[in-house]
């Protein structure tokens, strides 16, 4: 092939030599408009699974970067005046010239044409002249702009300046450095990258930025090349301390607000975008070097192995993409982490190093402790004293109390909507689900959303209670889990609002029942989506209606017996509605600002605990954003979740979105959780209220994580728990917890062990455990620059 590749940076250098190893026969030529030596920051760090792809790629380019490599396990976080250490990371870092001084070596050795001071000739003329061209141009790439409306990039600007810089300072390790100063929290991610200096990148908050002074030179234009040296001497002395003696050094160094770039397609006939150009993920988790270089492998062997090269470039994005939008998810979780530091910074010192180190969820409990298990049990212990526990356990069999109510554990059976009662009757299923529940180790088990009038359920199979029979099948069903079990057992109640009068999910989620329907009402007009019903709007003689059946449900349920009474504000149903500014247009004293949405959701939840005891907790879940433009957002959120919690809330729920069939959600992993974490410290440490956690929570190890991180009090576990009804229990057991959190119904408990799986002949290697552990799979690793051979005399 003739190959085309505008862009001599790591990625486009790495993809030529790649290719021509390939097939020598590849005519290559690389466009770079800087020179060769014109390279701004300093060092690149690797993980060990680049490094393998690399190694297994090219042995000779392999081992040149081994043999300059700074390598180290540690990780130092410094705050309030401690310095933690967690070890077992596996960090492996050189300078950014040296590597591209590696790469243009290997170009010129396997005879790729490198034209460094050239702007590359015109796109159209290099696709029409070659068989492929590779945009590898970077963040500000002109062949992504060129082609716009096919790539369709997002380029979303965050929030946080930083600078990169260097230091003559060989750090030992990773460091993060959290300095509490009077503008706000400063922060510096500093690595070692050879046995002379170490990045040094100073990053704030935009607000904490200019409250610091920093914003005197926002409007100058700093040529290429060009440093703000105002900037970095106020830098120089701010970080004096951390320098400790050294020098901060500056290349091309001004403030920077870090820009994470996506695409909808990475490639367009024989055009395709590597790297930067096609994505960026925040540096807090990685480098753009490694993540192109990763991309020039995938890239090199997609060609190589099919048949041609538009097929060759669908196979590399099919293949590659799922990789980089993982990392670019996991890089927009840390970043944010980041960009809201502040609020961590009440935490206890041990607290504050796990939840930064688990920020991107990549990172877990059971990670860290494979990789440093001393600073896990560290963890495990400080969480049992914060919490008054003398019993080291898994955060998840740690008790909590919940108002006046003592859950035995932070594991909650999460609402599940089951479509099964007659006539609002719960029945013979409702008892074997939430009673198999109960059994199942459930610290607080919850029933689906109880509707508080028949035309306020969302199916004919909802259950209700506005009759005594419903509330004499609930005592049923509550006293077979106070008789049988330990679990707290709570009712969600609601109202559906403009979500009503639909088919049972199986038979078509959300579509409007054909026959037999009834009215449905909400805050204003506005169908939940198309082919929705169109809902009357509620007048003040509805609202007075509807919040009496709320209590009168709330005094049934009282005598029904439970536990707990969660109020459902949340996914669209009547409440809800009145919350969101996408389902609520009125121009009355109810809709509007914030503080007027919130009025009737307010009025209702009073008249609710008025009628609910006092000495049963109540809690309110509540969506979170609505993941559309314009809808509610997680800053709405926490207004919301304060105004509840002043109203007398133990508890908020946080849930988010399914307000408008309209909605993007940004689905994955807990993806929920960072929802819940600000509500928790912004609202829930300050008032005492308790929040929980929820979506897609599937493992213990999240759980753990979350409560450890102090992002959540407890967990709520929904679709786990229809795939498994004795999850809690079956946690405890692969955990090898037996304790008070983790009671077995007496009739199970001959099953508390997990069951052994096949077995095995083979024989362990015994002897090998009198070796010692080879240096590079140390715990706690330093790097340690090697020291010249003395001078022979």
């Amino acid at each position: 092939m003739k190959i085309a590749i505008v862009g001599g940076g790591p990625g486009g250098l790495y993809f030529a030599t790649l290719m021509k190893q390939l097939d020598p026969a590849h005519d290559i030529t690389v466009f770079e408009r800087n020179a060769p030596d014109d390279t701004f920051g300093f060092g690149v760090v690797f993980s060990d699974e680049t490094l393998g792809g690399i190694e297994n790629a090219d042995t000779v380019f392999s081992e040149a970067m081994a043999r300059r490599f700074a390598r180290w396990t540690d990780i130092d976080i410094h705050y309030r005046g401690e310095r933690h250490t967690v070890g077992g990371q596996g960090f492996a870092a050189m300078g950014r010239k040296e590597l591209l001084h590696l790469l243009q070596e290997r170009c010129r050795a396997l005879g790729v044409t490198v034209h460094f001071r050239t702007t590359a000739p015109d796109v159209e003329a290099l696709r029409a002249t070659h068989d492929l061209v590779v945009g590898a141009d970077g963040v500000n790439s002109a062949l992504r702009a060129r082609y716009a409306d096919v790539f369709r990039p997002a380029l979303d600007r965050r929030a946080n300046k930083f600078m990169w810089l260097g230091t003559d300072r060989v750090f030992e390790a990773f460091q993060f450095m959290i300095k509490e100063t009077e503008w706000g929290t400063m922060q510096v991610h500093g690595y070692p990258y050879s046995d002379s200096g170490s990045t040094f990148i100073v990053e704030m908050h935009e607000e904490v930025w200019r409250r610091a002074g920093f914003d005197t030179t926002q409007d100058t234009r700093f040529p290429p090349g060009v440093s703000d040296e105002q900037a970095v001497d106020r830098l120089r002395s701010l970080f004096a301390a951390e320098l400790a003696g050294h020098q901060l050094l500056a290349n091309n160094s001004k403030w920077l607000n870090f820009t994470t770039v996506r695409n909808e397609r990475w490639h367009h006939g024989n055009l395709v975008l590597l790297g930067d150009a096609a994505h960026t993920a925040h540096f807090s988790i990685g480098s753009g070097t490694k993540l192109a270089m990763e991309d020039a492998l995938a890239l090199a062997a997609c060609l190589h192995e099919n048949t041609g090269v538009r097929s060759g470039l669908s196979a590399y994005e099919s293949e590659r993409r799922p990789v980089v939008e993982s990392t670019q998810r996991a890089a927009q979780a840390s970043l944010e982490w980041f960009e809201n530091i502040g609020m961590y910074t009440g935490q206890e010192c041990v607290q504050f190093c796990f939840n930064l180190l688990t920020r991107s969820r990549r990172i877990t409990h059971d990670n860290l402790r494979d990789r440093d298990p001393e600073f896990a049990a560290r963890v495990d212990a400080a969480f049992a004293a914060a919490q008054g526990c003398d019993q080291v356990a898994p955060a998840m069999f740690q008790p909590f109390r919940l108002g006046q109510l003592e859950l035995r554990n932070r594991v909650v059976m999460s609402p599940m909507d089951m479509y099964s009662a007659v006539d609002g009757v719960p029945g013979d299923f409702h008892l074997v689900h939430l009673g198999s529940k109960a059994l199942g180790g459930a610290g607080l088990v919850m029933t689906e959303m109880v509707c508080v009038s028949p035309e306020g359920r969302i199916t004919p199979g909802c259950p209700g209670l506005w009759t005594d029979e419903q509330r004499d099948s609930w005592k049923r069903i509550v006293s077979f889990a106070h008789e049988r079990s330990d679990a707290a057992i709570g009712l969600q109640l609601g109202h559906s609002g403009r979500k009503g009068s639909t088919r049972l999910m199986w038979e078509g989620m959300d579509d409007p029942l054909p026959e037999g329907n009834w009215e449905v009402v909400g805050p204003s007009p506005l169908p939940y989506g198309p082919g929705s019903a169109v809902p009357r709007e509620v007048t003040r003689a509805d609202m007075d209606k509807i919040t009496a059946d709320f209590a009168a449900a709330a005094l049934r349920a009282t005598e029904a017996g439970f536990d707990l009474l969660e109020l459902h504000c949340a996914h669209g149903y009547l409440l809800s509605s009145f919350l969101s500014p996408v389902a609520n247009r009125r121009t009355d004293s109810y809709g509007g600002s914030l503080e007027n949405r919130l009025r009737f959701p307010l009025e209702v939840f009073d008249a609710v605990r008025a009628a609910w005891p006092a000495e049963r907790p109540m809690a309110v879940r509540i969506s979170a954003t609505d993941w559309v433009p314009d809808g509610t957002t997680e800053h709405d959120a926490v207004e919301i979740a304060r105004a509840f919690a002043a109203h007398g809330a133990d508890a908020i729920d946080v849930s988010s979105g399914q307000v408008t069939k309209a909605e993007r959600p940004a689905f994955g992993r807990s993806y929920q959780t960072p929802f819940a974490d600000r509500i928790r410290q912004e609202v829930g440490v300050a008032t005492n209220t308790a929040v929980i956690a929820v979506g897609a929570i599937a493992s213990f190890d999240d759980v753990n994580s979350i409560l450890l991180a102090g992002r959540a009090d407890l967990c709520a576990v929904g679709r786990t728990h229809l795939y498994d009804p004795h999850w809690t229990l079956h946690a405890a057991a692969d955990q090898g917890y037996e304790g008070p959190g983790a009671i077995w119904p007496v009739q199970f408990r001959a099953g508390r062990r997990k069951p052994p799986s096949s077995r095995t002949d083979a024989i362990r290697p015994r002897l090998s455990l009198l070796r010692a552990t080879p240096p590079d799979q140390a715990v706690h690793l330093r790097w340690t620059p090697p020291q010249e051979p003395a001078p022979i005399a």
